[in-house]
């Protein structure tokens, strides 16, 4: 019986137990816990610097108001990237292909944003729902637009991760398939084929790791927004 190539997006189950919470818990067991030692080996100290410039990287666009974030966003960052590079290796199930996760991580994040706004600065923030010098006759209809965009991004920030991953499993999962089908019947075509699965692979580590700072970096322009 020939399996859909959707099956391999389906929440793993073991004796009718879902594996979602095993697959979520895995990426934290994986980083060692740093110790109050003056000096540390040299994983740590990567780890460290890694964690550092991640920080850094994603405080640029955020003023002060914003760094209490710093915590909280980092560690979705690291989250993201591992849940994403775990899914990439073989007999592995990749929990961020399933948009219910993506929008649980999606929506109240960026609820918390808004609702800082409304509580720091509500003239500001309902000011984004119309621009500066807009005629009357459009007001109403610009309302409803700036509306719609506001509550549209949570859903483009977990279809967007969603799409992009369970895209490059796909097409991983046919070029795979392709090559095992015309080893027995053309080698040579296979072996191109190969070649060319082993190069995307490498894009889609990239496209794993870029996706998860693009969910992220978003997150914090919308906190921007709202400091």
């Amino acid at each position: 019986m020939t399996l859909s190539f959707f099956d391999q997006f389906m929440s793993p189950t073991y004796l009718g137990i879902p594996l979602m919470a095993l697959a979520l818990t895995l990426p934290w067991v994986l980083y060692p816990t740093p110790t109050n030692r003056w000096l540390n080996n040299r994983f740590l100290t990567l780890q460290g610097w890694f964690i550092n410039r991640l920080t850094q990287q994603l405080l640029l666009p955020m003023s002060l108001g914003g760094h209490k974030w710093a915590a909280l966003l980092t560690s979705l960052l690291i989250f993201l990237i591992t849940l994403n590079l775990l899914g990439l290796l073989p007999y592995t199930f990749t929990p961020t292909t399933q948009l219910s996760l993506n929008l649980g991580l999606a929506v109240p994040l960026w609820l918390a944003t808004v609702l800082i706004g409304v509580r720091n600065q509500l003239t500001h923030t309902l000011g984004h729902l119309l621009p500066e010098g807009t005629p009357a006759p459009l007001i109403p209809v610009l309302i409803i637009i700036e509306t719609i965009s506001l509550f549209i991004r949570p859903l483009a920030l977990g279809v967007r991760l969603t799409a992009n991953l369970t895209a490059g499993h796909l097409l991983i999962q046919l070029i795979a398939t392709a090559a095992f089908v015309l080893l027995p019947l053309m080698p040579t075509v296979a072996i191109l084929t190969s070649a060319v699965l082993v190069l995307l692979t490498l894009l889609e580590v990239a496209v794993a790791m870029i996706q998860a700072y693009v969910f992220v970096l978003l997150l914090t322009l919308y906190l921007q927004e709202n400091v």
